[in-house]
């Protein structure tokens, strides 16, 4: 019996795409951005999201990214978005319910 192989990257690959795009985001020489073309507004161990009708920027800790809750907010960005765009990583939520997700992950 042959063995079916997924499509799907591991969990540990799409993390680290998803930081490698977060962190190529402001390649651009811009005001605002360090000599490495990273914001300066965030801190090292964080990356920004984008949430709700209005795109609102968030900062948040690296660590998020490997609890099961915020997986499940980024498996719907990439259904809904990708994460080959220029906004960055896009949440497509609600940002009440975000606000109220990450108070939790705190």
């Amino acid at each position: 019996m042959a063995i079916k192989r997924s499509n799907k990257l591991p969990q540990a690959a799409i993390l680290k795409q998803i930081l490698n795009r977060c962190s190529s985001l402001g390649k651009k020489q811009q005001q605002g951005y360090d000599e490495q073309g990273l914001p300066l507004d965030v801190p090292k161990g964080h990356f920004v999201v984008y949430v709700g009708e209005n795109r609102s920027r968030y900062i948040v800790p690296i660590s998020y990214l490997t609890r099961p809750e915020f997986q499940i907010l980024l498996q719907q960005a990439e259904e809904e978005f990708g994460f080959n765009h220029e906004m960055g990583l896009t949440i497509p939520c609600e940002e009440v319910v975000f606000q109220s997700l990450t108070s939790m992950l705190r």
